[in-house]
Formats: C-alpha cells, structure tokens, sequence
C-alpha cells in the first residue's frame, strides 16, 4: 500500500510544528487558516514557501500544520523546516536540494537565560561609584 500522507516535525526557538503533506493544489492550512490568514508578513510567507520553491513542488503538494509556542518568526521557522522534513519523507532524492539550499539544518540559536543580579541575560544594573 502507498503511502498518501507524509508526516515530519519542525523546531525554531519555542515553536513547534507538525506537518502534513498530502499530494494536491498548493493549499497550504496553518491552524485551521490559510497562510495568508495566519502569517499577514510577506517574509513569513515567503519563508514557509521556500522549501516548496526550491523542490518546485507549490502546486503538487497540499500542506497542513499546526504550530504552537513562541512568535509568528519563530513558528515560520518551524513550519518552513517541517516542510522540508515532510518533503524528505515524501521523495528522498529532494534531500539533496534541500540540503544544498540549507533548508535541513535546524536554527540551534535559543533564548539565553536571565541570570540573578541582572535585568536580563547580559545586561547589567548601572554602576554606581558614589
């Protein structure tokens, strides 16, 4: 039996995203809304896409996602590298491409801890000599 669903996971900073490809027209659902509905920035948009573009795939597959944590740049973040996964598992000769345009690679960058006796992760109380 073919598989008609292909599953993957994708990680940015807080967010987590699972995604769902399906063979279709292009339509891409993130949490219950298109994307132009749930990421309004042009940059988000086109984050998201870039792992279709680069596979030539944006009118061969359907996408679907849910994503939760974090803001909407981070949550782009995951759903693009989600994407990218679920291409991988759908068509294993894309992994090159997707590599190549380093679209496999998850952002390692995560928010530093506030330390005691500082207003945040590295800035510091002003100095007082009097």
């Amino acid at each position: 039996m073919k598989q008609t669903r292909f599953y993957a996971t994708g990680r940015r900073k807080t967010s987590i995203a699972r995604v769902w490809l399906v063979p279709g027209t292009g339509k891409v659902d993130v949490n219950g809304r298109d994307l132009l509905g749930y990421f309004r920035r042009a940059v988000l948009q086109m984050n998201i896409e870039q792992p279709l573009k680069v596979t030539d795939s944006m009118d061969k597959v359907d996408i679907k996602a849910t994503v939760k944590g974090g803001g909407l740049s981070g949550q782009a973040g995951a759903v693009r590298l989600g994407i990218a996964r679920a291409l991988t598992v759908m068509d294993e000769t894309l992994r090159a491409t997707l590599r190549q345009h380093d679209l496999m690679t998850r952002d390692p960058r995560e928010k530093e801890r506030k330390k005691y006796g500082q207003p945040g992760a590295r800035k510091r109380f002003q100095y007082s000599k009097r």
